[in-house]
Order: C-alpha cells, then structure tokens, then sequence
C-alpha cells in the first residue's frame, strides 16, 4: 500500500489472532504484524449487536496502538445474532449443536464491527452486516458437522469458509463479513483516512 506521499504504507498491526483474518489480510499482499489484544471482552446486557462489535473492535485497536504507537491498527470483532440473541463462539460441543438448531432453517445475520487507527491518532470505527440463510438441518446433520471441528472457535458455531460453506442456502452482504473482516469496509476506511484504492492495489 501507498500512502499520499506515493510511499509505501507500513507497519500495518492486526491486532487480532484470528487466522481468517490473517489469511484475508494476507491474500490482499500487504505487509502486516499480528499483535492480539489483551482486553477483557465485556457484554452488557440489553447492547445492540451493531454496538457491541463497534465497541470491542475499537478497544482492541486502541489497546494494540497504545503498545505500538506510530502504526496503522486494525481491531475486529464479530458475533452472530438471531431473534435479537446474540451468539459467540461455543463454549463446548453442547452449546455449538444449540446454536446451529437455532440457525437451522432461518435467516440471521453477522455483524462485523472494525476500527482503524492512523499512525498519527485518528481513528475510525464502522459496523457492517450480512444476512446469512441456513438450509434446514436435522439432529444428525448438525452432530455431523459439530465432529468435523470447525465449530469450537467460530462465532455462530460454524465456518463459512470451510465445511460450513454447505450449511448457508443464501447470504445477502459481504461473503468476508461472515468470514470475520469485511474487506470492501475495511478498503473504504483506509480510503477516507488516507490511502486510497490506487495505492492500495500500489507496487513497491
């Protein structure tokens, strides 16, 4: 990437341990540190999804740019929700087969909160949202899919870039979104912060 200047934009933090996000990251070419955020993640009751991953994604980037000053943070967070319910990552095999029966046959949607901070301070924080359309499932079907181990780290309990791809029937939005980092967002707020297209797709 290339900043205003024409000059390559470094010391990119993801301050995530996520390895979908660091495949994504990855696959676009550019030059990144991974650095995980050491935040005790809260969940108030009665907060909005949208709010919740806004909110942890921007405590995560600013815990990582207070450690490493002078870099381009990003801070993700997601979560799957339904009915107004919020779901996270399972605690066990029980609880990943109780949140796939629940998305079994409906519609929910991941929302995706992501914070970027600017070398220089500024900051900036977005939510986007898709609609994720599951196929109908029985007990056997969802038993089947929880042995397969994508479920345990997975928000929703299930992995849309993986075995998970043949659980959705339909998705309305970003398909990176559901992954865990929507792209064509992320692209957008390096933009109005400073580095646009042209010098992200940029050369050394």
């Amino acid at each position: 990437m290339r900043d205003s200047d024409n000059k390559m934009i470094k010391n990119i933090v993801l301050a995530s341990g996520s390895p979908r996000r660091h495949e994504l990251l990855a696959g676009l070419g550019w030059e990144f540190r991974v650095e995980p955020s050491l935040i005790t993640e809260t969940k108030p009751e009665g907060e909005t999804p949208a709010h919740l991953v806004k909110r942890l994604a921007f405590e995560k980037a600013s815990e990582v740019a207070g450690r490493f000053p002078g870099n381009w943070v990003v801070g993700a967070d997601t979560v799957v929700a339904i009915d107004g319910m919020i779901l996270g990552k399972p605690k066990d095999e029980a609880e990943a087969k109780s949140m796939l029966r629940r998305l079994a046959g409906a519609t929910h949607s991941v929302f995706t909160g992501v914070a970027l901070i600017a070398p220089d301070g500024r900051s900036l924080s977005e939510t986007d949202e898709t609609k994720v359309t599951f196929r109908p499932l029985s007990d056997e079907e969802i038993s089947a899919y929880v042995a397969c181990g994508e479920s345990m780290d997975k928000a929703g309990a299930y992995a849309i870039q993986g075995r998970g791809t043949l659980l959705a029937s339909r998705i309305e939005g970003c398909y990176f979104n559901v992954v865990g980092l929507p792209l064509f967002l992320l692209s957008r707020m390096f933009a109005s912060m400073g580095a646009p297209l042209s010098a992200q797709w940029g050369n050394e």
